[in-house]
């Protein structure tokens, strides 16, 4: 099983799958690469090699207890990018689900250069007003099953949960800049992908990321959060289609 000790000082486990070119793959809030993304983590690693951290705190990855400071987000783009020089990995493909496609594009913001394309899907880069009833509805967590409560080692669901709202709506009180202050950096190109029913994420979030954005896009799903299993060949095609624009373009120039 491989691990890699970051100098942000963690130790993360990673998926490792495939041959290519590296995308680096995030998973969602309680998730890991295979427990978020298995189907995602297949269908690419045909042709791409993909790189699937479990992020601190979640699961294998260590410290093994997951904590939520207000830079939370920002702390975990920068073990992305500390993942990707542990690995040699001096550019890449990257994609998130959920608070990964948050992560996803925090790192490229970060780091620009280091990216060939953003994929994102769940994820909006600015927590405005609109969030706020909805993070608050996350609590209390009775949603939270037996297998994410074993999975992640959460002893206090209530703590737990609080801990992530608390941090969300910080956000939202200083401004709702998640990442979208970032977005003008983003100069490779970029898909957004959101559910017409996401309860978590308002379009008009989204689009107002993507506006931000030198060469972004977003594309509206008829499904809920989770697009890349509710509607998973629409997902590939659009996906798969995106990064074949990125390959053309890039042999082009």
């Amino acid at each position: 099983m491989p691990y890699a000790e970051l100098s942000t000082g963690v130790r993360l486990f990673y998926e490792d799958e495939g041959e290519g070119e590296p995308v680096i793959l995030i998973h969602g809030w309680l998730g890991t690469a295979r427990a978020d993304l298995q189907v995602v983590l297949d269908w690419l690693s045909a042709d791409y090699r993909v790189i699937g951290p479990t992020m601190r705190g979640y699961g294998q990855s260590r410290p093994p207890q997951r904590d939520y400071p207000i830079d939370h987000y920002q702390r975990d783009a920068r073990d992305i990018l500390a993942l990707m020089d542990a690995l040699n990995i001096p550019t890449a493909h990257i994609m998130g689900y959920s608070d990964g496609g948050e992560v996803a594009l925090l790192a490229a913001g970060f780091a620009p250069e280091r990216f060939k394309s953003v994929a994102v899907w769940g994820a909006i880069g600015y927590y405005g007003p609109e969030m706020r009833p909805l993070i608050q509805r996350t609590y209390p967590p009775d949603y939270l099953s037996a297998e994410e409560i074993e999975r992640n080692g959460i002893t206090n669901p209530d703590a737990f949960v609080l801990g992530w709202a608390r941090a969300a709506i910080h956000i939202v009180d200083s401004g709702g800049d998640l990442s979208l202050s970032l977005a003008p950096k983003i100069a490779c190109p970029l898909i957004l992908m959101l559910g017409d029913q996401d309860r978590l994420n308002p379009a008009v979030y989204g689009q107002k990321f993507v506006d931000n954005t030198p060469n972004g896009q977003m594309i509206m799903f008829q499904c809920g959060h989770p697009i890349h299993n509710q509607q998973t060949e629409q997902f590939k095609r659009v996906v798969g289609a995106f990064l074949d624009r990125v390959k053309a373009e890039s042999e082009q120039r």
